[in-house]
């Protein structure tokens, strides 16, 4: 099949576009409104765009609960410059869905989530203690994608990880990070996930 995305005429019950781009990781950002309140919440358009600095970004969609539209997290890094990418777990991955609420911006989703702050060491927002693996990360650009609908808006925050907390148990023998203890989740399309098992790992050695 073809279908051009701008008409929408792929006749199909749902658009398969987030079904094609996959498995994609999840963005799990604790972020600090003006008042203090954390906000945490999953993004599934998110990832590692740059090696030096380690660099990772995330896509935010409109919001409903305010006049400016603006998802909190959205609006509480511009306003502060900091985030913090929290990994998801198949351990974790319930309390991550409960973040994923539409709730006032004065309510702390980390608590909510029945979730366990940490203090981070070189930004103010806290870690999510549950989670094996954070990036502390700087602010440093904000792309505001076109769009022709207010509800189609969606903006690309690029942060600079200045600090990454390993758990020491995930940390082999060999120095290398055990991905199946970690044993991560993806978001596919629809509803759906993945996790990663040991026994769906497999190396390939690039070519020289």
């Amino acid at each position: 099949m073809f279908y051009e995305p701008r008409t929408g005429d792929h006749g199909l019950p749902k658009n398969p576009f987030n079904s094609l781009v996959i498995p994609r990781p999840i963005g799990w950002i604790t972020s600090l409104g003006a008042d203090g309140t954390v906000n945490l919440a999953p993004y599934s358009f998110f990832n590692a765009v740059a090696y030096r600095p380690p660099t990772v970004m995330f896509s935010a969609g409109h919001g409903i609960v305010d006049d400016d539209r603006l998802k909190d997290s959205q609006r509480n890094i511009e306003a502060t410059g900091e985030f913090v990418h929290n990994v998801t777990t198949w351990e974790t991955r319930e309390a991550m869905n409960a973040t994923a609420a539409h709730l006032p911006k004065e309510v702390d989703e980390l608590a909510e989530a029945g979730l366990t702050p940490l203090p981070s060491k070189l930004v103010q927002p806290p870690r999510v203690k549950e989670s094996p693996i954070h990036f502390e990360c700087k602010l440093i650009q904000v792309v505001r994608l076109p769009h022709e609908k207010p509800e189609d808006a969606y903006t690309v925050l690029f942060g600079e990880v200045i600090g990454i907390h390993i758990d020491d148990d995930l940390i082999g023998e060999d120095g290398l990070i055990d991905v199946a203890k970690l044993c991560p989740i993806a978001r596919l399309g629809y509803q759906d996930y993945a996790k990663v098992v040991a026994e769906t790992i497999f190396t390939l050695e690039r070519p020289d």
